[in-house]
C-alpha cells in the first residue's frame, strides 16, 4: 500500500452535530491523495459513532479512539503517530474546508519547497453562513478570503 501524501489530521470532542459535515469537506477536495485519522477524544454525544460510519463509507479515513479525554493538543499527537502522509493537515471536527483548500495548499509548498505552510479562514456559525469578514494569511480583515 503506497503511503498518502496528506494525512488530515482531526481531533474530536462531542462533535456529532458537526463531524459528517467536516468529513464530507475532506471528502470533496479535489486532491485526493490524502487519509483522515480522526481521534475521538473521549466524547460523550454521537461523534464516534459517526467518525466509524465514515471510516465504511470511505477507505482513506481511519478512526482512533483515546482512552479517555486528554484534550486537543493530546489527540492530534495520537493521531500523528498514525499518520503516514508526507505532508499534515489538521481539520478540527467544526471545521470546513474549500473542495479546493489541499490542491492549492500542496501546489504552492511544492512550487516553493516549504515544508510548512497556513492559509486564510473565515468565520462561520452553525448553519454555515459568514460571520463577519474572513482573514487572510496576514491576519487582516479581507472580504475575498478563502479556505
Amino acid at each position: 500500500m503506497t503511503a498518502p501524501l496528506v494525512s488530515i489530521i482531526t481531533p474530536a470532542y462531542n462533535s456529532g452535530r458537526f463531524i459528517d459535515q467536516t468529513v464530507a469537506s475532506a471528502r470533496n477536495q479535489t486532491w485526493t491523495d490524502w487519509e483522515m485519522i480522526i481521534v475521538d477524544d473521549g466524547s460523550s454525544d454521537d461523534t464516534a459513532q459517526r467518525a466509524k460510519r465514515a471510516t465504511v463509507a470511505d477507505s482513506r479515513i481511519r478512526f482512533l479512539q483515546a482512552p479517555s479525554n486528554g484534550g486537543v493538543a493530546r489527540a492530534r499527537n495520537i493521531a500523528l503517530r498514525e499518520a503516514r502522509g508526507r505532508y499534515i493537515a489538521f481539520l478540527d471536527s467544526d471545521d470546513l474546508w474549500e473542495p479546493e483548500k489541499l490542491d492549492r495548499q500542496i501546489t504552492f509548498m511544492r512550487r516553493y519547497e516549504v515544508g510548512v505552510s497556513f492559509s486564510a479562514y473565515r468565520l462561520i456559525d452553525e448553519q454555515g453562513a459568514a460571520i463577519g469578514p474572513g482573514w487572510d494569511v496576514l491576519g487582516k480583515p479581507s472580504a475575498t478570503a478563502t479556505c
